[in-house]
């Protein structure tokens, strides 16, 4: 019992580093990439030119039909049998904004479809083109009503960062692994690396808890 506290407490730490080093900017970066990924698909998906909205749902079910595991393997250990070789890092980036944009270009379209019609037809009798009324109009309206969602969307993304790990990312889950196979503590030290998952997450869900609260000031009553 005082190998699996000692071990507890002195993996706390470099747990934690990886996560604030490794887990949030990971989940970071692949969430900014994500979303300027899902607007575009978001776009396409409600474009009225069939081939191009085609296109945006065969991307859309290709993400959410496979699992992202596999995703990351074919970018990783796939892609060089045809001469592409991407290092860990950016391979996790690649496969985890792939997989963002693919979720979260429906939560936008639906945030986009949220909108009243009559917000589109306001900005056309003021000459508005729909390229200036979706940018003016029409995007700042969805934007808060798709902040509920795509803040879980980002939870969920911190604690999928963990299968970065299976292609040797630096990062909270793969620090963890270090240390339980040095130690052979592998409850004390999986326990650790839950407890700061959990954490990060709480702290996640407050920061969407005040980010919607101040959002609501906007709206009227």
């Amino acid at each position: 019992m005082d190998e699996f506290l000692q071990i507890f407490a002195e993996s706390f730490w470099p747990i934690a580093w990886q996560g604030i080093v490794g887990t949030i900017p990971l989940a970071l970066i692949t969430m900014a990439i994500g979303l300027v990924i899902a607007l575009g698909v978001a776009l396409m998906r409600l474009s009225k030119n069939r081939f191009v909205s085609w296109l945006a749902r065969a991307y859309i079910s290709a993400i959410r039909g496979t699992p992202m595991l596999v995703q990351l393997f074919v970018i990783f250990y796939g892609l060089p049998s045809v001469g592409i070789t991407i290092p860990p890092w950016p391979s996790a980036i690649i496969a985890l904004s792939l997989n963002v944009g693919g979720y979260a270009a429906e939560v936008i379209r639906a945030a986009i479809l949220s909108v009243p019609q009559g917000q589109w037809e306001a900005a056309y009798t003021i000459r508005m083109s729909r390229s200036v009324a979706l940018r003016r109009i029409i995007l700042p309206q969805a934007a808060r009503v798709s902040v509920p969602p795509l803040s879980n969307t980002f939870i969920s993304l911190v604690k999928d960062t963990s299968l970065a790990s299976v292609i040797t990312v630096s990062e909270l889950f793969r620090e963890a692994q270090n240390i339980a196979g040095a130690t052979y503590q592998f409850l004390a030290v999986y326990l650790v690396a839950a407890i700061v998952y959990w954490i990060i997450c709480l702290v996640l869900s407050f920061g969407q808890d005040l980010l919607e609260k101040r959002l609501d000031r906007y709206v009227a009553r």
